[in-house]
Formats: C-alpha cells, structure tokens, sequence
C-alpha cells in the first residue's frame, strides 16, 4: 500500500465520503502510488500495518450505522498499447462517479493492477482531479509481483483455462480472482472485482449489499452468462449426457458464468475446504476430464466448471448486476436458441460491454 499525501490527509479528517470523488481520482492516485520502489509486497504490509480506521468500524455520527469497508479491485494494465482501454476506463470511472454514493462511516478501498506505463496514462486521463478531498484509500499492486505470487497455485489450472496449448506466466494474472483468498491480507474480508468495460447505473454501495444474501456455503457472486458459450464448450459432455441441463439457458438450466463483476468473500474462500480443495491439480484434472472441458476464458471458465458441479459455493447475481450486451454467438452457431440465454429482465444496474459492444447511452 501506497499512500497519496491529499489521501492521507483525507483519512484525519471526518467527512461523508463522495463514492463519486474516490472512483473518480483512483485513477489518478495510483500513479503516484507506484513510485518510488512500491512492490505489492511492501503494500501488502503496510495495508497491514496502517489500517484506514480502527477494526475497520469507523465512528458513528448522530446515531448513524457504522460503516464498513468496502475493498473494489480494477486491472489497468497495457494501455499504453490500448487507446480503447482507457476510453473503457474513463467511462466506467465517470459513471461510477455520477451514481456513486457512500454512507458517512463507509470506507472506499480502491485496488489497482497495473503496470507503469498505465500509470502515466491514469494520472493523464484524471489530472484534472488532483484537488478532491475526501476520505478514501488506494492500494496499488504491481502486476508483475502479483504474478509471482499467483503461479505456484494456479500453475497447474492454466493449460485448461487459457487460450493456446501451453502455461504462461503472464497467464496467470487471469485467475486473480481464483486465489485471492490467498493473496491479500486476512484483514481484508470482501473484496469486488470489477472488469473495466462496464457502465455502472446505480450507486456500487448497493453492490457490496449483496454480500448480506450470499447462502450458507456460498463464497463468490457472479451473474450467469448471456450467451450460449458454455452450451458450446460443454458440447461432448452435453452429447453424452443429453439430459443434463449443463449449457442449458435459464431459469432451469446451467449456462455457465461471466466473471465481469465478481463479489468475493475472501473469509469464505479461506475457512471453505470443499473450495480449497478444488483448487488442487488432481481436482482441476477430474472435473476437466469429466465434462470434457477445455476453455479460453481463465477465472471465468473455472467459476463455470466448479459451478456445475457444486452450485452451493456460489450466490447468483441477477443479470441486471451484469447485464452483458456481447451478440456473438447469435452470429455464429446458435441465433434459434441465443435469446433463451440473452434476456433479462428488470431495471439495469450495471451494462457490460463484453467483446467490445457499445454500451448504450444515457
């Protein structure tokens, strides 16, 4: 952990917090918070050793409920490469901005994944934001010693999750949300983990209220897929099991997940042995060489497996948390049966631009 000079300053001086402010200038802040030889290990000490406010409760005002922190991880890595990245950003950051709101005793914990180079482009796309006050906390990880740490236990999962045929150590980035139960810091409980090609249309508090509806069992909230890739994937077990309802759509069917906003229980992960232990390479291989899997798509396609065959470790989202708005499969193989899987029902709370859709306008 890192901490900016404004943002320190922020933590000494009690005000109802902006969620608008904090996703706003976190971009900006975590340049900063890279320099000067920050490594996600000195930050993940520090985080341990100058906690933001006393056994993460902060002071009640006027009878109000105390507050809670709230831990929200974004990746922002390779933009220097990706015009269309930081356009993504900026937009889910400006609508964060524009719904967020935070109870006065809530505390705003932004994690941030990235590279130097998109540092340089955080600070340039929010310059103009440096003056807000307001009380907040920015953890900045280095994705290379993220890396590091994250191979040893997903090493083994790789080959079946990632695209080409071989296990690359830059692959395993893609499965943060896999291990982080055992990455961050035991202070830290819940974290979300968010894609940057979303458009958020409701406050994110609300998000973090999700928590309090997970099931006994139950350690991650994910959304269902929206389209029929896993009906796809799952083809030859589906063939040899013609009455399973594996890649089937909704509401009685398993179409799989999509990993695009991921509500993680970390305290659950560690004290879950069941999910423990399907993190082990013997594990991985049974349930892949049972339903015949081999996928793309890293956390996304594990979530889907372990999903199929133990549902009770996961806490479905309604699709309007995750409303995905990518049509290619309609395209390609399955336009009779794509919008079993495609509709949604309800106000949106969150779009989700996947495979480059345009999100819609205001």
């Amino acid at each position: 952990m890192a901490a900016l000079s404004g943002a320190a300053r922020g933590w000494g001086r009690w005000q109802p917090c902006s969620l608008a402010a904090a996703a706003a200038l976190a971009v900006c802040a975590f340049y900063y918070l890279g320099g000067g030889g920050e490594t996600f290990s000195s930050a993940t000490r520090r985080l341990r050793a100058t906690p933001p406010a006393p056994a993460h409760r902060h002071p009640q005002r006027g009878g109000e409920a105390a507050g809670r922190d709230l831990h929200l991880l974004m990746m922002f890595t390779k933009a220097e490469r990706s015009p269309a990245l930081r356009a993504k950003g900026q937009a889910a950051l400006r609508s964060l901005l524009q719904h967020g709101r935070l109870g006065g005793g809530d505390a705003l914990h932004i994690h941030l994944v990235t590279d130097g180079a998109s540092r340089d482009i955080g600070l340039e796309l929010l310059r103009d934001l440096r003056g807000a006050a307001f009380r907040h906390q920015v953890i900045v990880h280095d994705v290379n010693e993220l890396t590091e740490k994250l191979f040893p236990i997903v090493e083994a999962m790789q080959k079946h999750f990632s695209a080409g045929s071989g296990t690359y150590y830059s692959d395993s980035i893609f499965f943060l949300s896999v291990a982080m139960h055992r990455i961050m810091p035991k202070e830290i409980t819940q974290v979300i983990q968010v894609d940057l090609d979303l458009k958020y249309k409701t406050n994110i508090r609300d998000l973090f209220d999700e928590f309090d509806n997970f099931p006994e069992g139950a350690v991650i909230g994910i959304a269902r897929e929206m389209q029929p890739v896993y009906r796809h994937t799952f083809w030859q077990y589906r063939r040899e099991n013609p009455q399973t309802k594996v890649g089937e759509p909704p509401p009685d069917g398993l179409p799989g997940f999509n990993s695009g906003v991921l509500l993680l229980n970390l305290e659950a992960m560690r004290q879950s042995k069941l999910y423990n232990q399907l993190l082990e390479p013997s594990m991985v291989q049974n349930l892949t060489e049972k339903y015949h899997f081999k996928g793309h798509l890293g956390d996304q396609d594990f979530f889907t497996m372990v999903g199929m065959e133990h549902p009770e470790l996961f806490h479905v989202l309604d699709c309007t948390w995750n409303r995905q708005l990518c049509t290619w499969w309609k395209d390609h193989g399955y336009s009779d049966v794509f919008d079993q899987y495609f509709q949604c029902k309800g106000e949106v709370k969150i779009y989700h631009g996947n495979c480059n859709t345009p999100i819609p306008e205001d």
